[in-house]
């Protein structure tokens, strides 16, 4: 297939299949999502992701309708049936159908969506642009949910500014980026934001981390500044797609590129690992 869409059930191509009118993401939003990149008909990660997605539905009291290895069988299913290589696999699972209301029953079970598509995975070496601006997100940044709208204006003003990314703070306290994490080096320690409601516990994040101590990379989580930012000896963006990205400039200004030799590392660690997990030579 050209590309493939899930729900509840229904298989066919995106322009195929069709979502009940009620499904409560058309009005709220009310649901979670993850997504990974597949590789040679593995999604990579999966487990996590899944794990991820599992604590997303429970903080918001949603009932995914199958278990973790089922539904993980049947994002391996699915993705054998889509043309290509590398593909984009994305999930979601919403409340369920209903009357609009903003009170939902407490037997409602959730309606399972799926996405693939071929994607390419560009390379993780190539340095990027980055804009910065305030993060005015409500409190569940630790939930992948639906309600994407700021990730939404935030991805669009980083497209207007000729960058890649638009890296958000609190009070110059930075957070995470509009829908990646974004970590530093200085000093040959690496820093990141802890985990906490301000910030969604990414799973690429999660394994740089891991990357780091099987190097011998000390890692303090702890929230750093803007000022420390710009500061930075490496600055790194990480998401699915994206696992650990150089950034060269902050609003056309210089910053960074000043440890190759641990960045190099750690991006040489994550490659081995995307290959040892997928049997794929598709990143670089």
């Amino acid at each position: 297939m050209e590309n493939l869409a899930y729900y509840d059930g229904k298989v066919g191509t995106v322009d195929e299949v069709t979502i009940p009118f009620n499904d409560r993401s058309h009005f709220f939003g009310d649901g979670v999502y993850e997504a990974t990149m597949g590789a040679n008909g593995v999604p990579y990660l999966v487990e996590d992701h899944l794990d991820r997605f599992y604590s997303s539905a429970r903080a918001l009291g949603i009932v995914i309708p199958s278990g973790k290895d089922e539904l993980k069988q049947l994002l391996f299913d699915l993705l054998a049936k889509v043309d290509g290589d590398t593909h984009f696999v994305y999930w979601q699972v919403t409340r369920g159908v209903a009357m609009r209301d903003h009170v939902y029953g407490s037997d409602m079970e959730g309606k399972l969506w799926v996405l693939i598509r071929p994607q390419a995975l560009g390379s993780i070496r190539t340095p990027v642009n980055v804009t910065v601006t305030e993060d005015k997100r409500f409190e569940y940044g630790h939930v992948k949910t639906l309600n994407l709208l700021p990730a939404v204006l935030y991805s669009q003003m980083a497209h207007d500014r000729d960058a890649c990314e638009t890296i958000l703070h609190r009070n110059g306290v930075v957070t995470e980026c509009s829908h990646s994490n974004v970590s530093i080096l200085k000093d040959g320690v690496f820093y990141s934001h802890p985990n906490d409601e301000h910030i969604l516990r990414g799973i690429a994040k999660t394994h740089m981390i891991q990357a780091c101590y099987r190097l011998g990379i000390p890692v303090i989580e702890r929230a750093f500044t803007l000022d420390q930012l710009f500061d930075a000896d490496e600055i790194m963006i990480s998401s699915s797609s994206k696992f650990c990205l150089p950034v060269r400039s902050i609003d056309g200004q210089a910053v960074a590129g000043r440890d190759p030799e641990n960045l190099n590392a750690l991006q040489d660690e994550l490659i081995r690992e995307f290959r040892d997990y997928t049997g794929s030579n598709a990143l670089d």
